[in-house]
């Protein structure tokens, strides 16, 4: 393959994702492979605005698949969001001599890329969040090492919440989406899952399915609320202490999801969408999204991908549904 580019510039934008990193070596070892130069964007588009940056080559990306977090940094830009940013952003790119831009991170860092698009330069985006909210992929970077590590911290507690016959309500992230909760909620055999999307009824959804495991011999219960429901994990465990009367204590998980080293998944699945990322820039194609549909590595257009929405997973909406007694309406 002759590529069309010979020197691409590669960042990291908006929360980090576990993962990012196996992402960043995939971008730079593919790059290689075809004769391109890499350059490492640091502290995203703020990065870009003021030329923080670094050359990398095969051996700067060696080992790092299995840290978490960003070598590359990350950092939110008010200032890229105005037109001026933008220009001294694509001043920058000239400068460095980027044919083509790649950037790692959510509908933020894809708004980003479709700016730059606008002014002539090539780019990729690569879905990397936690939360899994990136509507035109089914999967997104980070997401199967948040759900394990939320497991974790929640098997911990639920050994004390034993001991004590306590209601715990753990608050886990994923912003204004509820994808993180409702795995996490099925990974442990949760009493009950609130989430941003439902219409919630808390007599219904909440209290009800707490009485009915207590009538049925449950001495503890375990409450998932994501971040993103009004009140939050507070409010709901405010509510069931007033209306049941129980023990409840509260536990957010917060930015401890984000962290760690990334799980095999994580680490592969990054891998192929930075292989993906780089093919798609050397032959030409521009303004794209990697993305996942079900194993499948695919593609988009970057406005396309950003007017799609996305639903919780249906199929375990109803093994939620089947399982703990709760009607979900969405």
């Amino acid at each position: 393959m002759k590529p069309t580019v010979r020197r691409i510039g590669v960042l990291t934008s908006g929360g980090d994702a576990p993962g990012m990193n196996a992402a960043i070596r995939a971008v730079v070892r593919m790059a290689l492979h075809l004769g391109i130069e890499v350059i490492g964007i640091r502290r995203g588009y703020h990065g870009l605005i003021n030329g923080d940056f670094v050359k990398l080559d095969f051996e700067s990306v060696s080992d790092i698949s299995r840290r978490g977090g960003t070598m590359l940094y990350s950092a939110r830009s008010k200032e890229f969001m105005t037109e001026a940013g933008q220009e001294k952003a694509l001043a920058t790119c000239k400068l460095l001599g980027l044919d083509a831009l790649v950037g790692i991170g959510g509908d933020g860092t894809f708004n980003g890329l479709l700016a730059l698009a606008k002014k002539g330069i090539s780019v990729v985006g690569i879905p990397g969040t936690i939360d899994n909210d990136i509507a035109c992929s089914t999967y997104t970077i980070g997401y199967d090492t948040a759900c394990n590590t939320a497991l974790e911290s929640i098997d911990r507690l639920r050994d004390t919440m034993k001991s004590h016959e306590r209601c715990s309500v753990v608050e886990v992230m994923g912003r204004h989406a509820g994808h993180l909760a409702m795995s996490v909620g099925l990974a442990v055999g949760a009493t009950v899952v609130v989430m941003p999307e439902e219409h919630l009824d808390f007599e219904a959804s909440v209290i009800e399915p707490i009485r009915c495991a207590r009538l049925s011999g449950r001495t503890h219960f375990m409450v998932i609320v994501a971040e993103g429901v009004e009140g939050g994990a507070c409010g709901v465990a405010q509510r069931i202490k007033e209306e049941l009367v129980l023990d409840t204590r509260v536990t957010i998980l917060g930015h401890v999801q984000r962290g760690g080293s990334p799980t095999s998944r994580d680490r592969i699945i990054a891998t192929y969408m930075g292989h993906e990322a780089v093919k798609l820039l050397a032959e030409g194609k521009t303004c794209r999204v990697v993305a996942m549909d079900g194993e499948k590595v695919v593609d988009y257009d970057i406005a396309e991908a950003l007017q799609m929405t996305k639903g919780l997973e249906q199929y375990g909406l109803e093994v939620m549904s089947d399982l703990t007694g709760i009607d979900v309406v969405l």
